[in-house]
Parts: C-alpha cells; structure tokens; sequence
C-alpha cells in the first residue's frame, strides 16, 4: 500500500518479491539481438519497437513501452481472446427490452432453448467471465511494473506511468459507456488502477487481506440480485429507449452507478492477478503445472456446484422461489463466480501449455483477439447497439436469450476475423494503440512492425 505520502509501505519484507528484475537468458539474449537488428536494419523507432528507444533519451530511464506482440506469453491473450466470447454472451441480454424479467436482468424465457442458454449461461458465463478479466488486468500491471523495474525505471515513475494510464482508461469508458453501453467495464478498471496501484509495492498478506475484505463486500453485494423485479423492462432503462439522445442522457447517468458499483467485484480478482504475477503463473504456466490443474479442477468446481441453484432460478426451472432463496443463492453465484474466473484463466493457461509453439491459425487467431482486447470489446457494443438497439436495428425487442447469445457468439467470430486480419497487416487496434501512444507520449501510429 502507499502511505499518505504516496511513497510505498516499507514496512516489511514482502513474502514474496512484489517483482523480479531478472530474466532468463533466454529472453535477455532475444531483447538484445532484436535491439541489434532494430539499429542495423534502418527502420525509424516508430516501426520497429514498442516504446521511446533508450538511445535517444540521455539521463534518466526512458520508459519502456508495451511487450513487442511477438515476445508476449500465450496464456494472457488467449485467455483475454477467449474471455471476449464470454464477455460477449455475457452482456447481449442487457441489449434486450420490452421483456417480462426474470433474476438478473434476464427475460423470462419464451421457448426449453431459451431456458437451456439462460441455464449454461448463468452456469459457466454469467458472473465468471468479468472475474477473470479483472485477473488478467492485474496480472498485466504487474507485468507493466516489471518492464519498468528491468529498464532501470523507480517507483515513482511507474506509479505516474500506471495512474497516467488509468485516467486515460477511465475516459475511454466514459466515452463507451455513455454512447454505446453504461455496463461498460473499463471504467471501473480504471478506478481500480488508480485506486489501487500502491498495492504492487505492498506485502502479499496486505493483498491477500484486501482482496478478501473485498470479496465479502461483492458477496453482501450480490444478495440484492436476487430481489426479483419482473416489472422492469431492462437492468438497464437506457436499452428501452426509443431516440438516440435521450439513451445518451440515461446511460450517464447509468454509467456513473454502474462503474462504481462494479469497481466492488473488480477489485478482488485485480488484487488475486498481482499476487499471481508476482509468480509468472501465467508467463511461466509449464513450471506451475500441478497448480494450474487444481485451479482448473477446484475453481470450475465451485463455480458449478455455486452457481448452480441461482442457474436454476434464473432458467426458470425453478420457478418462483422465495426471497428467503434467492437472494442466499444470488449471493453463493457471485462468490463462486470469483473461483470459476480463476478456474477458466486456469484451464487456459494449461491449454496454452499443450499448444506450446505449434500454434495452429485458430490458435494464432483468437491469441491476436486477446492481443488487441479493448478494440474488439469495443467492437462488440458496436455490433449490439447496430443490430439491438430500438434506434437502430431493433431486434433487441422480438430476440430471445437463445437468438440474442447467437448474435454475441456471430459477433465475437467477427472480432477474431477483424483481429486476425490486423494482425496479417502488421497493425495493433486502433483503440489499443491510442491508449498506449496516450500512456507512453510517444507518436506512434497503431501499425506495428509485423515482427512485433
């Protein structure tokens, strides 16, 4: 943590080394030789790295830019390229309105199809995906941090450069969230960077601590999604409106609730990713093996076991259960929830493990999603709002949950062709790269050198 001071909390020797300045020589070796062929190959730096060259900064530390694409691990961004399904299925059913609403937002199910999505939905999706997402986001600050720490930079400048990124963050989610979808997530990412950015110079006990403060907090939380209110079209009153400005004013104001509220089941999965990027759980998925398995094996457990009365509820295949039922139920789905997004970032990384280097196109493909994350989410409320939306397509008011989770998985295999089409180009996102030129005040245009 930081004092009041903002310096970090000196106070005793972390359990673990919060961060390693070390790498293999393997990785050591590859940096230097590509370092090498960047100065003798004649490329300007705005091609052919990631980040401000050391060579033109004098004094000081330049800051290290982002990982080139093609030194990144597989784990994270096949995990992230994967999570974006979920994500996607996950948020469609906000997109609907004018419905009869069952538990959580969701419609009362018209057809047995609709009551079988809802159920494998609420089961492996609903309530796990953002768990794991929220993950993978502190393990990336970790990662950032560590990047830093190698090219000599201090705390100090790594915290400037982490708070630099999360008020830029916070405004792209300001943006999404009022003109497209007020479920948005980065903002509240963003509030649990700037928030919570002293914690990558804490002890882990001081983590571990916090983080399961926080997810007593978010079960508490989740108790009132199991207060029933069949009468309200949409979680979301912005979803129903029928003129363009007038879903811009609601969602506001939805957007400000939301991104606060959110922030409360963020902020353990952010804490429970340092604590594992401290260890390269995910960087280093072979040397953790044995855990990656029991994480896979007990975390997707739990998440079925607890998930699975509140599934039943909101499948309607049980129907009306008391509030005295419901509500603990709701409570146990949120807190498993927590234990299945850690399970799936689990099976993944084990996954990445088997596919090693023979990575196939399908593999390759949706590792280019999760490499360029932010652009394709983004893309997905791009999609709803066009085809779901009262002012534009308006499916959202005839589709079920069965026609509007095939609308999310069309949506998102949109997302892997666009990301792999960007990636044969050579070219990172367009909202990925904005936001890293933003951090990193450099003038890089969101091409990459297709060796990076």
């Amino acid at each position: 943590m930081t004092s009041s001071t903002g310096r970090p909390d000196t106070s005793g020797v972390p359990d673990t080394p919060p961060t390693t300045t070390t790498t293999t020589p393997t990785t050591s070796s590859a940096q230097s030789s590509a370092q090498s062929s960047a100065q003798s190959s004649g490329h300007s730096s705005t091609r052919t790295s990631d980040g401000p060259s050391a060579a033109t900064a004098a004094g000081p530390p330049a800051l290290t830019g982002p990982t080139a694409l093609a030194a990144r691990a597989l784990a994270p961004d096949l995990a992230r390229g994967f999570m974006l399904l979920f994500i996607a299925l996950a948020n469609v059913h906000f997109y609907l309105y004018g419905h009869e609403n069952t538990l959580r937002a969701y419609p009362v199910a018209d057809t047995v199809v609709d009551q079988l999505v809802t159920f494998v939905q609420m089961l492996f999706v609903d309530g796990r995906s953002y768990p794991m997402f929220a993950f993978l986001f502190g393990y990336g600050m970790v990662q950032l941090m560590r990047r830093q720490q190698e090219r000599g930079n201090g705390w100090l400048t790594i915290r400037g450069l982490l708070r630099r990124r999360g008020w830029w963050m916070l405004l792209f989610g300001l943006v999404h969230g009022v003109l497209l979808f007020s479920g948005d997530i980065l903002g509240s990412y963003a509030l649990a960077a700037l928030v919570f950015v002293g914690c990558l110079a804490a002890r882990d006990r001081r983590i571990m601590r916090l983080a399961v403060l926080f997810l007593v907090i978010a079960t508490a939380f989740g108790l009132t999604q199991g207060i029933p209110n069949p009468e309200m079209g949409s979680l979301l009153p912005s979803m129903g409106q029928e003129e363009p400005l007038a879903a811009v004013v609601v969602r506001s104001v939805e957007w400000v609730f939301l991104t606060l509220a959110n922030l409360l089941s963020v902020v353990p999965a952010v804490l429970l990713g340092i604590l594992a990027g401290r260890r390269r759980v995910l960087d280093e998925p072979d040397r953790h093996r044995a855990l990656l398995v029991r994480g896979a094996t007990l975390g997707l457990g739990v998440a079925i076991l607890g998930g699975l009365p509140f599934a039943l509820m909101v499948a309607h295949f049980w129907p009306d259960p008391s509030v005295g039922l419901s509500m603990p139920a709701a409570a146990l789905h949120t807190l498993s929830g927590y234990a299945g997004g850690l399970g799936w970032a689990a099976l993944i990384a084990l996954v990445a493990i088997r596919v090693g280097d023979r990575r196939g196109r399908v593999t390759t493909a949706v590792e280019a999603v999760g490499q360029r994350s932010m652009t394709c989410y983004l893309l997905q409320s791009v999609v709803f709002v066009s085809v779901l939306a009262p002012y534009a397509g308006g499916l959202g008011g005839s589709l079920g949950v069965a026609g509007a989770a095939a609308i999310a998985v069309a949506t998102w295999l949109l997302s892997v062709v666009v990301a792999d089409l960007l990636r044969r180009g050579g070219y990172r996102g367009p909202t990925d790269s904005l936001l890293r030129r933003l951090t990193y005040k450099t003038r890089r245009t969101f091409g990459v050198n297709p060796a990076t």
